[in-house]
């Protein structure tokens, strides 16, 4: 769990970030997306460099003059603003100021989807292949091979996915795959829905439901459940006829399990004590 130094400062960096890429166009996110997915691996793959960036005992501006002058003219000037922005933060490991540049990759490439007007079309495009690979178990394997190189994980997803998602989904999910810091596929799609609801000041619901729901349905528990929260909430529901009825709705970490199997569980651990 990320701690709090490393908190405040991916809020912080989160700020900048804006301010540094407000302005820019949809083409130039993108652009800017691929440069800070570099810099990213790079971090993630020199573990001195990594240290140095995020040693907090050095003086920040020490730590950005570093790093710019690695950069050199290989990037654009808001890469080079970022990445300066990024290691003169202080950050609770040098392994979340990797993590950090990584995602706000991910950050300019939901931004161009915005500006495209088409974050919508992107968050249900990761929606529904988070749930093919829910229900494959064995292609999520494949594609959490640790063995496997990041060119055969490309060429797989592209031989699944085809034409059938925006350029901007193809190339989230390719950097969730080519990241030096390996980890699941389906957790790095949550972390994307995460960050696509959230700007657009939302929270996202995980509905998984024996029977589809009636659209009355899914907006008397959309409202139910932003009352509870405090917050607009949209909801992703997945169909699953082995839990049987009710409902397993996940919000972030919590999760309420009210399926009738997991009813049926607690009635026989019951009647076995």
């Amino acid at each position: 769990m990320i701690q709090a130094a490393s908190r405040a400062a991916l809020s912080d960096l989160r700020r900048q970030f804006d301010v540094i890429a407000g302005s820019a166009s949809a083409e130039e996110l993108i652009a800017l997306s691929g440069e800070l997915h570099s810099i990213g691996n790079l971090l993630a793959g020199q573990p001195q460099l990594r240290r140095a960036l995020g040693d907090a005992s050095t003086v920040a501006e020490t730590r950005s003059d570093l790093i710019s002058s690695l950069l050199g003219l290989q990037v654009t000037g808001r890469a080079n603003d970022v990445a300066r922005a990024a290691v003169a933060l202080r950050w609770s490991s040098p392994w979340d100021l990797a993590d950090a540049v990584e995602l706000l990759a991910d950050e300019a490439l939901l931004s161009a989807a915005e500006k495209q007007g088409a974050l919508g079309e992107v968050e249900d495009e990761l929606f529904r292949f988070e749930r093919i690979l829910d229900s494959e178990g064995a292609l999520t394997t494949l594609f959490d091979d640790a063995t496997a190189t990041v060119g055969r994980r490309s060429d797989l997803l592209r031989s699944v996915l085809g034409g059938k998602v925006s350029p901007i989904t193809l190339q989230l999910l390719e950097h969730a795959i080519g990241t030096t810091r390996k980890r699941s596929i389906v957790l790095a799609i949550d972390d994307l829905l995460e960050s696509a609801a959230r700007r657009q000041d939302r929270s996202i619901a995980r509905v998984t439901s024996a029977v589809p729901l009636a659209e009355t349905q899914r907006t008397q528990l959309a409202q139910t459940l932003s009352g509870i929260y405090g917050k607009q909430i949209s909801l992703r529901v997945a169909i699953d006829p082995s839990i049987r009825g009710g409902l397993i709705i996940k919000v972030g970490d919590e999760v309420i399990d009210g399926s009738v199997a997991h009813r049926l569980t607690a009635a026989r651990a019951a009647l076995a004590s």
